[in-house]
Parts: C-alpha cells; sequence; structure tokens
C-alpha cells in the first residue's frame, strides 16, 4: 500500500533562518511534508554549516536539522533580495526567523509586521529572549541561555556543575515554534485568519525547569547535583558491574524496593533497615546505599545485572556511548535508520519518532543556494 502524502503536503513554509532553533522546528514540518524553502547568505549561508566538518565533510549540525529543505540564497542588504523575499512571502502559508529582534524589525520580517501585510499567514519569531524587557536585544546562545535558566546550576556532579550534552535550549524553543506553528495552521482552517507567534529560548527552557524551579522555591534548597543519578530519587543512577559496563537502574516505590533488596541485591534485610526506610531516608542516606549497592553490583558481570533485575521487574538500562546507540537493537529491529542524501554522500540518520500512515521524508540536505534559481523561476511564473 502507497503511504499517505504528509500532512502539511501543499504547504509552504518560508525560512529564514540560522543556527539551531528555528531549523530544528522547520525540518519538522518538512518531515511531515511541507515545502521549506531556507533562505540563506550567498556564499556561506546558514553560519552552523561552519560548526565542524565531521558529516562527511559537513557539518553534524547542518545535516541534522535541514533534511528536506530547498536552499535559495538572498543578499537582504540589497533591494533585489528583499524583493525576492517579499515575494516568498507573498507565496508563504508559514514564515518562520530568527534573526536579531532588531534585524527582524528592520527588514520587516518580525511576526507582527508580517501577519500586518498578510493576514492570512502564520508567522513564527524565535529569539533569546523575546521582545521587549531588559534582555531583548542581548545575544543569545544555548549555552548562554541553559546558564540563564538555570538548567546548568541543577546539572552536573556535586563538585561541579555542567552544560547539557546536546543543545536543549535551542530545541525546546524548536518544539514550541513547531507545536505553535501546528496550533495556529489548526486556528486557520477554521478561522481564515494568521496568527503572529513568539518563542523565547529562555522561556522555552523555562518551561521545561519546573520540576526544579518548584522544587527550589517551596523547599528552601534547589536540587542537589548528582551526576548520572537522579536528584531525588534512590536508588535511580549508574553502577559499575564486574565487566566494566554501566548500567543506570531506577528503583519507583516501596514494592520495588522489597523487590531490589530481596532478588536482586540479596540483602533482605535491608528492606527494612530505618535508614532506607521510604525514598525521603533513601535520599538522605544515598551514599551510604550506594556504598552497599555498588558492592554487590562489582560482583557480577553485565549478563548476570541484567538477568537479576529483569527478573525482579526493576527497570535499567545500558550506559551507551554514540556507537552503542548506532548500534542499538530495539532501533534495528523497528528499522528507524535510513540512509538521507547529502552533498557529500548519504548520511545515515534515524527516521522521525512519529509512527504513522504517512510518507517518510524523503529529501536531501541542501548545497548553499542550490534552489535559487528554480525558486525563483517558480516565482517569476506564478500569478
Amino acid at each position: 500500500m502507497t503511504a499517505a502524502p504528509g500532512p502539511l503536503d501543499g504547504t509552504v513554509v518560508v525560512a529564514v533562518e540560522q543556527a539551531v532553533a528555528a531549523p530544528f522546528a522547520t525540518r519538522q514540518l518538512a518531515d511531515l511534508g511541507a515545502r521549506v524553502i531556507k533562505v540563506e547568505r550567498p556564499g556561506q549561508g546558514d553560519f552552523a554549516r561552519g560548526y565542524d566538518a565531521t558529516a562527511l565533510g559537513q557539518s553534524s549540525h547542518f545535516v541534522w536539522l535541514n533534511r528536506g529543505k530547498e536552499s535559495v540564497t538572498l543578499d537582504l542588504k540589497d533591494a533585489g533580495g528583499r524583493d525576492a523575499l517579499e515575494k516568498l512571502i507573498g507565496r508563504a502559508d508559514v514564515v518562520v526567523q530568527n534573526l536579531a529582534p532588531a534585524a527582524a524589525s528592520r527588514l520587516g520580517v518580525d511576526a507582527g509586521s508580517l501577519v500586518e501585510r498578510h493576514p492570512q499567514l502564520v508567522a513564527c519569531d524565535i529569539s533569546g529572549y523575546g521582545r521587549g524587557g531588559p534582555y531583548s536585544d542581548r545575544k543569545a546562545y544555548d549555552l548562554l541561555i541553559q546558564n540563564e535558566a538555570g538548567f546548568v546550576s541543577v546539572t552536573g556532579s556535586p563538585e561541579e556543575p555542567a552544560k547539557a550534552g546536546i543543545a536543549v535550549a535551542d530545541i525546546a524553543a524548536g518544539m514550541y515554534a513547531y507545536s505553535g506553528i501546528l496550533a495556529a495552521l489548526l486556528q486557520r482552517a477554521r478561522t481564515g485568519r494568521g496568527e503572529a507567534i513568539e518563542v523565547s529560548m529562555l522561556e522555552a527552557l523555562g518551561e521545561w525547569m519546573g520540576f526544579p524551579y518548584l522544587y527550589g522555591t517551596y523547599g528552601g534548597t534547589d536540587p542537589v547535583r548528582s551526576g548520572a543519578a537522579h536528584a531525588t530519587i534512590a536508588p535511580y543512577g549508574p553502577v559499575t558491574t564486574a565487566s566494566g559496563d554501566v548500567l543506570n537502574v531506577a528503583v519507583q516505590n516501596e514494592r520495588e524496593w522489597e523487590r531490589f533488596c530481596t532478588d536482586v541485591l540479596q540483602r533482605p534485610e535491608l528492606a527494612t533497615d530505618p535508614r532506607f526506610a521510604g525514598n525521603a531516608q533513601r535520599h538522605a542516606h544515598r551514599d551510604e546505599l550506594a556504598t552497599v549497592v555498588d558492592a554487590v553490583f562489582a560482583g557480577f558481570d553485565v549478563d548476570e545485572a541484567r538477568r537479576r533485575l529483569d527478573d525482579a521487574g526493576i527497570a535499567n538500562a545500558r550506559q551507551r556511548d554514540m556507537a552503542g546507540f548506532a548500534a542499538h537493537p530495539q532501533l534495528a529491529a523497528r528499522d528507524r535508520w535510513r540512509d538521507t542524501p547529502t552533498p557529500g554522500g548519504p548520511v545515515r540518520m534515524p527516521i522521525p519518532p512519529v509512527t504513522s500512515g504517512w510518507a517518510e521524508p524523503a529529501g536531501s540536505v541542501p548545497a548553499v543556494g542550490e534552489h535559487t534559481e528554480a525558486v525563483l523561476a517558480w516565482l517569476d511564473a506564478s500569478p
């Protein structure tokens, strides 16, 4: 049976974008079948193309974020480039941009201005801090927002804070832009009216900080930094087996705690030890508990450890590196990898995590300006 077109088939998205947050949002739209026209600077294009050269000579960030898009180069400092952009916007259903707020206003591509000129348009601004307020015009990059949102203060080891290993502020902003755009398209289908949407990285990551904010504000102390272990639940974290493999073990309630003591540790007396009676006590005595648990797991290899945990119904996971993720047996069994064409050759990438009857993304990663002539010819031929 032939897969159905993506639900955004026929939707035109113009993306005046760079770096991570906006490209992440628009790649999701492309994966759903939208035609995404990416506007880049002549020559170098999106500066994320230069972040590294690890993916067959190309930037790993750019390859990840730009599947299925058409690249058009326009000089927006030139009247001809601005005129072409305005024509593109006139043909668009959605416009996404993450220029600095002042630059977007000068070009007239901020969401408010766009919807004023094109009332049926869904326009989305993505910025570091949002319009208005003392931080509006500050430069904002992912690591800076991780700091401003308090994320770094609750991440890392007890001795040293750490950033996330991925661009969580950018991804959070991109996901809220993506979901906001879908909601606005649904609204437009009912009302015929477009919508101006604004997403700030600080507010997006701030939404994800709800647990530590509430815990610290109303509990009196911030969650402790606990490395790869959970900040408030014990035992919930890494253990090293005799084979050197690391498992992450998660005990979530008292029934599991009793089974963990009896069947996994084979120390049933620990289940009634007053130091470990309830999660609050286990958390208060987590160092003593870790000493006991680590000593037991050091006595058997990873296969025996997983057998005991699985037989007892205790959740656990292997701590994998990127090679381990790429070879994950569950992803292989579910056939979740595909080759994506790029200018440097095919790159193996995961397919979108939403499983449906829609056609899988089949688009390529574009070279800088690869589609400029074709898109401009389409504009000239359009009524």
